[in-house]
């Protein structure tokens, strides 16, 4: 009896402390309850709590939780229906409020998250729903984040996970694409050839600018060279006769002139003799003689006229 009474006081002893000392794991919460009513929430760590009176009702999780949200038909602005489906991540962050703002707040969190998502999708076009899913996404947050604040409840992101129109939408959209790939191929190609165009363009336009400035350039040349030549033959005119017009000056001169002359005009009378059946020959020798004072006084004038210039 002595031994059986010992081991029930035992048996005892090993439930009361059971039940006094609590050890909460990390990242958990326990919540408390006195004689039915809310007490306080135990955190990581050994606690100490009183038998038969304090009783642990909730245990929460306070790690971040994914939440698979099921696919559901969506109608957009433009009334087409899309499938889309996505994904929720939450954390506790109030263990009471997660254990008394609502029965279960897992799949609350799915009804609003699909209801919010509905709610964006039919503000958008098809086209804008593919293009706007970050601001889908942040709204989904938002509004989410608000109705569970009362829960307990933090939303830290939403991400859609896939949008699924009809098949024939699907058809037409890729009608669409090779469409607008087929018009982008066709306005490169046809701008390369405007390019092309106007690269050969300006090349001919170039090549004629170099060819009448290469052209204006010969005749420069070749007027400069006129010039150079004209310039020459003048100046060797000038000296030519300057140094005639100085040997008629000095002592003998004028007299190896008119032999000079004389000669002349015999050679030139022999050569048109040769070329010539008729020719007419002066007269009398006096006038050979008269034709060569002419001369000489054409000189005599010029000479003159030159002194007086000088």
């Amino acid at each position: 009896m002595g031994i059986t009474t010992s081991l029930v006081i035992i048996g005892f002893a090993l439930i009361f402390l059971l039940r006094t000392v609590r050890i909460v794991p990390q990242q958990n919460a326990f919540v408390v309850e006195r004689l039915g009513k809310y007490h306080r929430t135990l955190n990581a760590g050994l606690h100490i709590v009183v038998p038969f009176i304090d009783a642990i009702r909730y245990k929460h999780n306070l790690k971040e939780v994914v939440l698979d949200i099921p696919e559901q038909i969506c109608i957009t602005k433009d009334n087409v229906q899309v499938g889309v489906d996505g994904v929720l991540f939450f954390r506790v962050t109030d263990p009471a409020k997660a254990s008394y703002g609502v029965a279960n707040y897992a799949p609350a969190i799915v009804q609003l998250a699909q209801t919010t998502l509905r709610s964006e999708i039919g503000k958008l076009d098809l086209d804008r729903t593919f293009e706007e899913r970050q601001h889908i996404n942040n709204s989904i947050v938002l509004e989410i984040d608000k109705a569970t604040d009362p829960w307990g409840v933090k939303v830290l992101r939403y991400e859609i996970k896939s949008i699924t129109p009809p098949h024939d939408v699907i058809a037409a959209m890729e009608k669409q694409m090779r469409a607008e790939r087929e018009k982008r191929a066709k306005i490169l190609e046809s701008e390369g050839d405007r390019d092309s165009k106007i690269n050969r363009a300006e090349g001919e336009k170039q090549q004629v600018i170099k060819n009448s400035e290469a052209s204006r350039q010969q005749k420069i040349n070749e007027a400069e060279g006129q010039a150079s030549a004209i310039l020459a033959v003048a100046k060797a005119t000038s000296d030519g006769l300057k140094m005639v017009s100085s040997v008629l000056a000095a002592p003998g001169g004028q007299d190896a002139a008119r032999l000079r002359v004389a000669e002349e005009y015999v050679k030139q009378f022999g050569e048109l003799a040769k070329e010539s059946n008729t020719m007419i020959i002066p007269a009398s020798v006096s006038e050979v003689s008269g034709m060569i004072a002419t001369a000489m006084s054409v000189f005599e004038k010029t000479r003159i006229d030159r002194n007086a210039t000088e």
